[in-house]
């Protein structure tokens, strides 16, 4: 394919990423393809350090932060761009040098946002997240499936992992419920893949419990009521330093937090939260806000007693509770960003 002219100025480079074969479109200052072409991992990774520093673009993707530091230690900028806002940009029939042409035009507008090159350090908390996450599906996989099996015999169980707890030993020892021989081999099966994950999920606790002692920021976003060790570490894993965000509402909306507007002829439309970014957090956080609705004090608390004058407005538990985690989004961030910063929990004011 095309190599890169001697006499062209490429301004920026969008690089389409795949599992061994890399599509790289550089443009000149008027936006004007200069050249094409297609790369294994290793000459791309030649081809970025022979070539001047310039503007080097991707998405979002697996790899995508690797490249970026390879591409940093060659002197380059690296922005990386959003697939949803990618997409505008990709024309016609959809190929791997048409998406990094449209990578590359994407970086030209000047109100483009990008995602932060994440350290390896983040990439590893992440990867524990989400292992996390996955035990913690395939533990309910578990539970409903047995609930499920034990129906067509009659035998109930309550929702909820405490109650499998509770009841599933005395289920399988009792020999007069009508449980068949391979129903009831099946269903110890089932007990012991629960609490093989019930073990490795505590080893993976005490994993993460032990970075977010060991990091400052995590250690200070544990000041923030309804935020926890794991929740700190997840913020600092998936929203870093928060320096990407011009303020606490940036990351709110990030989180997706906010109403999802619908907005034409001058008529505002508020509907429900937009559920935006990354919903494990969102998620993480909620359940934070809805242990403090319950349970933080009314009167000493400073967040209680705004808790306790949304309750006096009649306003709903549930729009209280995402109202209260997109106000601990906002205090993170402010943790995040100024250094040695805590929340203070202080008495009002008699």
């Amino acid at each position: 394919m095309n190599q890169q002219p001697a006499n062209s100025a490429v301004v920026r480079m969008g690089i389409d990423i795949g599992k061994s074969t890399f599509h790289v479109v550089g443009l000149d200052f008027a936006g004007k393809p200069v050249f094409r072409s297609r790369f294994t991992r290793e000459r791309l990774i030649e081809f970025l350090a022979r070539t001047s520093p310039t503007v080097v673009g991707m998405e979002a993707c697996p790899g995508s932060n690797w490249l970026a530091r390879k591409a940093t230690l060659s002197g380059h900028d690296v922005r990386i761009v959003p697939a949803q806002f990618v997409k505008p940009f990709v024309k016609s029939n959809k190929t791997d040098l048409v998406d990094a042409e449209a990578i590359a035009e994407a970086m030209s507008r000047p109100t483009m946002r990008y995602a932060p090159p994440k350290t390896e350090a983040q990439l590893d908390l992440q990867a524990l997240h989400r292992v996390r996450q996955r035990l913690v599906s395939n533990k309910t996989s578990v539970i409903n499936q047995a609930r499920a099996f034990l129906l067509e015999y009659g035998l109930t169980i309550s929702v909820g992992a405490a109650y499998f707890i509770r009841d599933i030993p005395s289920i399988l020892s009792d020999d007069q419920n009508g449980l068949t021989p391979s129903m009831r081999n099946l269903l110890q099966e089932l007990w012991q893949e629960y609490r093989s994950i019930e073990a490795r999920l505590l080893q993976l606790r005490h994993q993460i419990e032990s970075i977010a002692s060991a990091d400052d920021a995590a250690t200070r976003l544990t000041s923030v009521p309804g935020i926890g060790q794991l929740t700190a570490t997840a913020i600092t894993a998936f929203a870093g330093t928060g320096t990407q965000f011009k303020s606490g509402r940036h990351l709110a909306a990030w989180l997706g937090l906010v109403p999802k507007e619908f907005s034409t002829g001058g008529k505002q439309r508020l509907l429900g939260i937009s559920k935006r970014g990354n919903p494990y957090l969102r998620k993480l956080l909620v359940h934070g806000a809805r242990s403090c609705v319950l349970h933080l004090d009314r009167i000493k608390d400073h967040l209680g007693v705004w808790i306790g004058r949304m309750e006096a407005k009649g306003m709903h538990r549930n729009k209280v509770i995402v109202a209260l985690a997109n106000k601990f989004a906002r205090i993170a961030w402010a943790v995040l960003t100024r250094e040695g910063a805590f929340y203070l929990r202080q008495p009002q004011q008699q």
